[in-house]
């Protein structure tokens, strides 16, 4: 389940192209339209929530372009469409706005994500970390929704008109090594060094980008290598939002930092075998063999979800391992 539109091909994009090609069924759920953002273009200011305060709709568009391109074909909005709006950096008063996700009830908002769930039953979910990443407000309000979510569907108890219960295998959080992104910038300054080689003339600092941990926290490493286009693709769909020249984007702040095709998460539920890291989210699921489009006899390829939701199979038959969610993100996918 991911925040806002443009989060999901920002942290998984790679990850969701791989999985939807593969077969499986991949979800997408977005809590928010991203009313508050702010807008790159300059022939797009008058959408800016200051202005014509149209950019929620326009983004919903942005962000059907970027699934086409990541070829994931369901998509939802928690709760259905400008339910909850974006709320803003943390601190502001658009914090407290009527609406506003950060100030929904968790309970009701988790309520929405179980429906979710309960349909399309994923084997995984990828969500943020606690800090939501790096502190927005809503990253974080999405990572509670997503953990809450994921302890209410399996309860018999808790409004069974949302359907069946459904126990989700594992839950990741959107990850980055630190290794990895301190070596992705040596080399973005070393190709900005070039005159016109880039569009881009400021860097980004390490503590610009979202979920950066120590290498050893990481546990699964999905390549995402030839689906590297696909992510650049989407994140150009989002262009109120993204400048991309790959392989490097920046945001508003017009601060360049590295495009990434390999995915990085940190398994919170769910077993894995210790010593190296996964390479694939469905590692270990019962009833999967060989990665998220390995199922036995009678099953059908589907899903993903997260923070966003996240990636998954489908079991056509009742109380079989289901759909995965990502985005997570959001997930990817749930």
């Amino acid at each position: 389940m991911h925040a806002h539109p443009d989060d999901e091909s920002i942290n998984n994009g790679a990850t969701m192209a791989k999985y939807a090609a593969e077969g499986a069924r991949v979800t997408l759920v977005t809590c928010t339209l991203g009313e508050e953002g702010e807008v790159i273009p300059p022939h797009l200011g008058h959408l800016a929530p200051d202005r014509d305060d149209a950019l929620g709709p326009h983004r919903v568009g942005e962000l059907a372009e970027a699934m086409k391109e990541l070829g994931v074909t369901d998509h939802r909005f928690l709760g259905g469409p400008g339910r909850y709006r974006d709320s803003g950096m943390m601190g502001v008063e658009q914090n407290e706005r009527p609406g506003a996700f950060w100030s929904a009830d968790l309970d009701e908002a988790a309520a929405h994500l179980v429906a979710v769930i309960r349909e399309v039953r994923p084997q995984v979910l990828v969500t943020y970390d606690p800090g939501g990443g790096y502190g927005h407000p809503d990253h974080i309000q999405a990572h509670r929704v997503a953990m809450r979510a994921a302890d209410l569907t399996p309860d018999p108890e808790f409004r069974p008109d949302l359907g069946r219960p459904w126990e989700i295998a594992k839950v990741y959080w959107n990850r980055m090594p630190r290794g990895v992104i301190v070596e992705g910038f040596a080399r973005l300054r070393r190709d900005l060094a070039e005159p016109g080689r880039l569009p881009f003339t400021q860097v980004a600092a390490v503590t610009d980008v979202p979920g950066v941990v120590d290498d050893y926290i990481v546990t699964t490493e999905i390549d995402g290598t030839d689906f590297a286009a696909a992510k650049a693709a989407a994140m150009r769909a989002h262009a109120t939002q993204i400048a991309v020249a790959e392989p490097y984007f920046a945001l508003s702040n017009q601060l360049a930092q590295p495009l990434l095709a390999t995915e990085y998460y940190e398994l919170v539920r769910g077993r894995r075998e210790e010593g190296s890291r996964e390479s694939d989210l469905f590692e270990g699921i019962p009833g999967l063999s060989d990665g998220a489009t390995g199922l036995s006899d009678g099953a059908t390829g589907l899903s993903d979800g997260a923070t966003g939701l996240s990636e998954g199979t489908t079991s056509a038959s009742d109380g079989t391992p289901g759909t995965s969610f990502e985005v997570a993100q959001n997930g990817t996918g749930l």
